[in-house]
């Protein structure tokens, strides 16, 4: 009865409110009036739009574009218990040193599964046998236009790591119910590396293979 209830309200209340829009309408993007660049570095770049917005307003709009970012979620899954390779280096924007799993940015004209070999290679000195892509996301699509790709590198094998001039790295291979404690307690506060552990300990808990299947 109670099920039957709230469902009569929400008939009720929904033929009083607006139509709703159509699924092609709720596709429909912002018209851009006009854009014009007003910062261009080496890492990014911001733009000032006016923009008509789907639901009719106009409105002005900061934008920070970025070519975008690959994130590595290196695994060793030889062990009994997935271990998760993470780095800690300071970053200047969080003023403090962050827990992190390899991450960088996609060079001009380079696809995302070379720089994500790349990346891991020069950040840690580690390579590997398999790769796959398992999350695409926004970093803050608020003002943000940075998209992030996280691989899933396993079978992985140790080198030199090949670190850029400004890039100070410390590396540990943690085990994932560590990791996890790590996320919960809010000692990793990396966004990129919260979604991938989770993502990590989810295919464990429910027993999924981490790496591809053996083709004859």
């Amino acid at each position: 009865m109670r099920v039957f209830y709230i469902v009569l309200m929400e008939k009720s209340s929904r033929s009083k409110s607006k139509p709703i829009k159509s699924r092609k309408n709720s596709r429909t993007k912002a018209r851009i009036i006009s854009s014009r660049t007003v910062y261009r570095g080496p890492v990014f770049w911001v733009t000032t739009d006016e923009v008509q917005e789907p639901g009719g307003i106009r409105a002005r709009r900061d934008v920070v574009h970025h070519t975008g970012s690959v994130v590595i979620l290196a695994v060793d899954e030889s062990r009994s218990t997935p271990h998760v390779l993470l780095e800690r280096q300071y970053r200047h924007a969080a003023n403090d040193y962050l827990w992190e799993i390899p991450a960088g940015r996609i060079d001009k004209g380079e696809l995302p599964l070379p720089a994500a070999k790349r990346e891991l290679l020069e950040e840690t000195g580690y390579s590997a046998s398999h790769w796959r892509r398992i999350l695409a996301f926004y970093a803050s699509p608020g003002f943000v236009a940075e998209t992030m790709s996280v691989y899933l590198a396993t079978g992985l094998r140790a080198g030199k790591a090949q670190p850029e001039a400004d890039e100070v790295i410390q590396q540990r291979m943690v085990p994932l119910p560590t990791a996890v404690k790590m996320v919960l307690k809010g000692t990793i506060r990396d966004a990129k590396t919260i979604s991938s552990v989770l993502w990590l300990d989810h295919q464990v808990a429910n027993n999924r293979s981490l790496t591809p299947p053996h083709r004859k």
